[in-house]
């Protein structure tokens, strides 16, 4: 299994949580990853597994200005594809059964070089369909895009299958990537069951630990959880927040949990709270995941306003733990947030209806806790990840049967 990336993003989540739940169904992984420390350093992101960490000094990308592909040229993109040659051998991958690589980038490249003969199951995140296009809108706006685009598209074609985690990519990786739409798998990402479930929690005590200044006590609290990027949409949450205050039967704070250290893009929170002057808003900083459950049990709904999130692994790890979600009718959100039994759904971009989301969820506690109780049900029997785990191994198998029969005589 194969990242280029080091651990950040949901991404490295979902190969974690895979990577442990595969060996049950027959299947050991080792897992190939990006690293860089002291934030993101692979060896204790998958400890416990069989891990190969590449470090990011040795191979790098994510330090160049903009950290975005469409800006490298051609000889970046031929140093990249043999750094990650020269890591594939030496994790011994064309001894493998499967290469799983996750995303599409240089480590594709280097998958045909290193291992020629075995076969690629590509898993996509989404991140490559926004870069697409946002190529397509602007073929102009990087210097290299428009050939990284036919990188992308290359590498796509060279997989077996590539696994989508929602119905709703398919027609839009299809256009993107030339890709007939039989060669997509559908496999949801999920939550750890072990992890993330409801408990009992003195919540003023979480909230003590975890914010600093006065804390939000024991009042019901709505949460994000994610990275800053522009697509999330945080300065809208704070505007949107800003807004229903003044509707609350009762204080409700609001708590970010995240923000990857010295990444943002747009406008940074703190920067949107004293723009817009809201009391009541508090930042965690980042978290590690395994403090996640805690604060999700300490609060009362999980809100994401992203407009273009692929999938959403905050809201489905937040109603496993019982909490209701307010989240964006489109995309990922969409299929996994039913509006009015297990959330509110809103309209993109959309600062009032958000707004008030935010005030329904504060002001009906009882209607709160019934969606809450219904989304710990529906999550926990469509995105839990021991049977999702199963599903991959059933692509393996099929794949692997497929590449034995192709080369008997």
């Amino acid at each position: 299994m194969g990242l280029f990336f080091f651990p950040r993003g949901g991404s490295a989540h979902v190969a974690r949580n895979l990577a442990m739940a595969l060996p049950a169904a027959g299947w050991d992984v080792t897992v190939l990853s990006g690293s860089r420390r002291p934030h993101g350093d692979a060896a204790r992101f998958y400890a416990g597994l069989d891990v190969r960490p590449v470090e990011m000094a040795d191979i790098s990308y994510e330090d160049h200005p903009g950290r975005i592909f469409a800006s490298l040229c051609d000889a970046e993109a031929e140093e990249l594809a043999a750094g990650w040659a020269r890591a594939l051998q030496s994790a011994g991958a064309a001894d493998a059964d499967i290469l799983h690589l996750h995303h599409l980038t240089p480590l594709n490249e280097a998958a045909g070089r290193a291992a020629p003969g075995v076969p690629v199951l590509g898993h996509l995140h989404g991140t490559e369909l926004l870069m697409l296009e946002a190529i397509e809108r602007d073929p102009r706006r990087w210097p290299y895009g428009e050939a990284w685009a036919a990188r992308m598209r290359g590498w796509a074609a060279a997989c077996e299958r590539l696994i989508l985690p929602t119905h709703s990519q398919i027609e839009r990786a299809e256009r993107l990537l030339g890709i007939e739409p039989e060669r997509f798998a559908i496999v949801p990402n999920g939550f750890d069951p072990e992890l993330f479930y409801p408990r009992a929690v003195d919540r003023a005590d979480v909230w003590r630990r975890n914010v600093p200044g006065p804390a939000p006590g024991d009042d019901p609290v709505l949460l994000y959880v994610g990275r800053f990027t522009e697509v999330k949409r945080v300065p809208l949450l704070i505007e949107a927040y800003a807004r229903a205050r003044t509707g609350f039967i009762c204080r409700a704070p609001l708590v970010l949990a995240g923000g990857f250290p010295d990444e943002f893009e747009g406008e940074h929170p703190l920067a949107a709270i004293r723009r817009l002057g809201v009391a009541d808003v508090h930042l965690t900083g980042w978290r590690e995941h395994h403090e996640l459950p805690d604060i999700f049990c300490a609060s009362a709904a999980i809100v994401l306003p992203s407009v273009r999130e692929q999938f959403g692994q905050s809201l489905v790890e937040g109603m496993a733990c019982g909490l209701p979600a307010i989240a964006v009718d489109a995309y990922g959100p969409a299929e996994i947030v039913t509006h009015g039994e297990t959330g509110w759904l809103v309209e993109p971009d959309d600062v009032t209806g958000l707004a008030n989301a935010l005030v329904e969820v504060v002001n009906r506690p009882t209607e709160r806790l019934r969606r809450g109780a219904a989304a710990r049900a529906d999550v926990t029997e469509r995105f839990a990840w021991p049977e999702l785990a199963h599903g991959i191994a059933n692509l393996y198998d099929a794949t692997s049967l497929r590449e034995e029969a192709a080369s008997t005589p």
